[in-house]
């Protein structure tokens, strides 16, 4: 969305598709299709069922978005294990 008037919209991930291809359902109900954006599958951040997503959405066909951010969630119970960097 080079112009600048993409929706913004936060969802949850319902169920993962092939093809890096995801349902994701809105907060008003209504189930969509996303994919990833190409900076998260740049930087392979992992979307699995039951995260947390904001995604674009074209004005022109709501039935479809690109994913564009993961959530973190908030209720985390232990860091992830320490990398030894060499």
């Amino acid at each position: 969305m080079s112009d600048g008037n993409a929706i913004e919209v936060e969802g949850k991930v319902v169920s993962v598709l092939p093809g890096t291809m995801f349902k994701v359902k809105l907060a008003n109900g209504h189930i969509v299709l996303a994919h990833i954006s190409g900076k998260l599958r740049k930087n392979f951040i992992k979307i699995a069922a039951g995260d947390t997503v904001k995604m674009e959405m074209s004005p022109y066909d709501l039935e479809k978005a690109r994913i564009t951010f993961r959530m973190k969630e908030t209720n985390a119970s232990a860091p992830p294990p320490f990398r030894r960097r060499y």
